[in-house]
């Protein structure tokens, strides 16, 4: 394992300080507030040490409330809702200075015996021979501004292999259609929870700028105010971080300064592994500019 994959199982972790009450560190990643994904992981990893083992989780659903700041831990308080038969319900909240930043909910649920079926995955070119976004990014490392580049620039835990290159610093009008590839720096643990939190992480990244595709925007612009507002994720099965994921993304709606975006998680085999949604504030502001 990677130091900065190391760094970021800890961060997923948690600190248990009290009965239901956890504390989490934070990572400054760059951005203009704290890293939606880190609220995600940390708050399912809060959710999940509440409940028994046997019951793993299968849906996520949490809305962001305020902007985080990246350079003060987080408290997490969990609200045990109900254990029942077969499926148990947790809900957080993340607090930053007394107020609440995230709050989600989460269904946990035996492993059974049902109907299956999937959407196949789609056919794509394999991420072996595919330059990461890391690379891509680095070749225009001096666009990017200093105060930002060594945040940007510096190893990753999580690497994201496009399948189409995408120029964040000049975008061109595309369908809302992305793939990446990704995967964590390194073996982890057989801790299926933990890949859990790591996906929970990795999904925030790149699903709200599907919906800018087609509108020939990106985060980088000084003219656009981008956040994410809700995110909800569906686990289907077993997952493991540490080998190829392939994410595919698709924007079908944009309006009111709010796009919505969704995404299919599959394995290296072809199985649909996660589905997410996500609805965000893709603001125009040429105030701004």
């Amino acid at each position: 394992m990677s130091q900065v994959l190391d760094d970021l199982v800890n961060l997923l972790t948690l600190e248990p300080i009290e009965e239901n009450l956890f504390r989490g560190s934070s990572q400054d990643l760059g951005f203009r507030q704290l890293f939606g994904g880190q609220v995600l992981g940390q708050s399912l990893s809060a959710m999940s040490q509440t409940v028994e083992d046997a019951r793993h989780v299968h849906s996520l659903h949490g809305y962001f409330l305020r902007p985080g700041d990246a350079s003060l831990p987080v408290v997490y308080q969990v609200d045990r809702v109900r254990d029942g038969g077969s499926f148990s319900t947790r809900r957080v909240t993340a607090i930053q200075k007394g107020q609440p930043i995230f709050t989600s909910s989460a269904s946990f649920q035996y492993d059974e015996n049902g109907f299956e079926h999937q959407n196949p995955m789609p056919d794509v070119v394999g991420p072996e021979n595919l330059p990461s976004e890391l690379e891509m990014i680095r070749q225009r490392a001096d666009l990017i501004p200093e105060s930002m580049r060594e945040k940007l620039l510096c190893a990753k835990p999580i690497e994201f292999r496009p399948v189409v290159g995408e120029d964040p610093f000049n975008p061109q009008v595309s369908d809302p259609i992305k793939y990446v590839w990704f995967r964590a720096d390194g073996t982890l643990p057989d801790n299926l929870a933990l890949h859990k939190y790591l996906l929970a992480y990795a999904s925030d990244f790149g699903l709200l700028t599907t919906s800018l595709l087609p509108h020939g925007k990106g985060v980088w612009q000084r003219d656009m105010q981008v956040a994410s507002l809700d995110h909800a994720l569906w686990f289907h099965g077993e997952l493991r971080m540490d080998d190829w994921l392939l994410y595919a993304m698709d924007s079908p709606w944009a309006g009111n300064s709010r796009g919505f975006s969704r995404g299919s998680v599959y394995n290296r085999a072809g199985k649909l592994v996660a589905s997410v949604t996500q609805e965000g504030l893709i603001r125009h502001r040429k105030d701004w500019a």
